[in-house]
Parts: structure tokens; C-alpha cells; sequence
């Protein structure tokens, strides 16, 4: 487990034991799981230590999700707790998606896989969160790719619309990527800039980043959203992974 997953806390709520056994061996490889098995449960463990996430299912005895996040929502130290529903998708547009602010909602039946991954965009984001709270200078947060890759990072910063420079070294190599509103617009290497240099630090997975909130860029050399840059990187991975295969 990375020290990212290390630092950020996931409350998983379900009364079924073997969902909830499958989500907690799924969801360990990202995060710090604690569970609970209904709705009541959930309440006292989220009272006496606040998760700092919590992915719970709609229909339960007793206290529903629903109900469980209104509770929790009347509490100052878990009014601000991210929710993830696991519902049906009728229970999700009529009995959820008007009454609650969630980060996210499932539909039942579901891929763990799935779960793993909208999981784990909110954890990266908490943990750039933490890292921000402790920052030595204020609006800086720095660390190590090793702790959370370059992708992992770009994505955190497009579901937080920030706006800030994220500067990428390994060894004697140094990057500058600048964020308006979560979205990459000017990314620069050495000579290079633009799409090309997103491509290539995406590479990288050893080396120092720092996050600087007060800097801005009014240049624009990329083409794509930061969704957009993600997506093509892989399908260019994916490719030349293709490629070496079959020479």
C-alpha cells in the first residue's frame, strides 16, 4: 500500500458480509478500510473516529444510507464527509440523487472494479487535501511520485478544479504543467511544450513534484482537456505496447 492509500480513511457500510468482504479486500489496495455492517453501526463508528470517505449501501435494516448520511450531515465534524451510494438505479434518480450531495452514485448490481476506480479518484484528491493541510509553506504541497504517480495526480487536480502549477523533476529533467480550473493548459519540458510533454512525464515514476496554488500560467500549448490528455497517453501506451508484441 502507498503512502497515499496509508493516509486517507474509507468507512465501508453494507449488511450483506460477503459484498462487504469483497468491496474491503478490493478497496485495500487504495485506502485504510474500516467497515460496519448496518446503518446504526456505521453512525457510532463515523461519530467516535470520522472516515474520511464513506461508501455505503442505500437499503439496509434499520438506518438506511440515506438516512445515516442525514444524521452524520447535522454533525460538524462529518457535515463535510464524502459519500459514495451503492443503490439501484431506480433508488438512486428517486430516492437519492435530489436528497443528497454524494461524490458519487453506483448502480446495484456493480464491478468491484468499477468501485475501485471511482473509489480511488477520491482518495487521491483527500490525500492532495492532507498533504495541503500539512504543506510547510502555504499553498505548496510537495512530495514524491513515488507516493502518488503523475496520472493520479492531474486527475485530482481536474475532480478539484484547481487552478496552480504542477512542477514534475527527475534528476536533471524538470516539467511545469499549469492548471486553470482543473484543466491542463500549458505543459512545458526543457524546449518542448504542449501535448507531447504530457505524454512523456506520464512516463515517469520516480522523481519529486511540487503543487504551487499561486501560480498561474496565461499561455495555452495543449490541445486536450486533462481528461482528454489521460485518455490519449494510454491509448499511445497501449499501442506501442501493441506494437513490441508483435515485432
Amino acid at each position: 500500500m502507498t503512502a497515499a492509500a496509508k493516509s486517507v480513511t474509507v468507512l465501508v457500510v453494507d449488511d450483506n458480509p460477503l459484498v462487504r468482504d469483497l468491496m474491503v479486500r478490493a478497496l485495500d489496495t487504495i485506502c485504510t478500510v474500516t467497515i460496519a455492517d448496518d446503518g446504526a453501526d456505521a453512525l457510532l463508528k463515523a461519530v467516535d473516529s470520522p472516515p474520511d470517505l464513506i461508501i455505503t449501501d442505500f437499503k439496509m435494516p434499520g438506518l438506511d444510507g440515506r438516512r445515516l448520511y442525514e444524521k452524520l450531515r447535522g454533525r460538524a465534524a462529518t457535515r463535510n464527509t464524502p459519500f459514495i451510494f451503492l443503490a439501484s438505479a431506480g433508488d438512486i434518480e428517486e430516492k437519492l440523487r435530489s436528497l443528497v450531495v454524494a461524490e458519487d452514485f453506483l448502480p446495484k448490481p456493480f464491478f468491484v472494479a468499477d468501485l475501485v476506480r471511482m473509489a480511488k479518484k477520491v482518495v487521491d484528491r483527500l490525500h492532495l487535501e492532507k498533504l495541503q493541510a500539512r504543506a510547510s509553506r502555504p499553498g505548496v504541497i510537495q512530495g514524491r511520485l513515488e507516493e502518488m504517480s503523475v496520472a493520479e495526480l492531474m486527475q485530482s487536480l481536474e475532480m478539484g478544479q484547481k487552478t496552480c502549477r504542477l512542477a514534475l523533476r527527475r534528476g536533471k529533467q524538470e516539467c511545469e504543467l499549469y492548471f486553470s480550473a482543473g484543466q491542463c493548459k500549458d505543459a512545458r519540458l526543457g524546449e518542448l511544450e504542449g501535448d507531447g510533454v504530457v505524454f512523456e512525464v506520464l512516463s515517469w515514476n520516480d522523481g519529486e513534484f511540487e503543487i504551487d496554488f499561486g501560480a498561474t500560467s496565461d499561455r495555452t500549448t495543449t490541445t486536450r482537456s486533462t481528461t482528454g490528455l489521460l485518455m490519449e497517453a494510454m491509448r499511445l501506451m497501449d499501442e506501442a505496447n501493441t506494437d513490441r508484441v508483435e515485432s
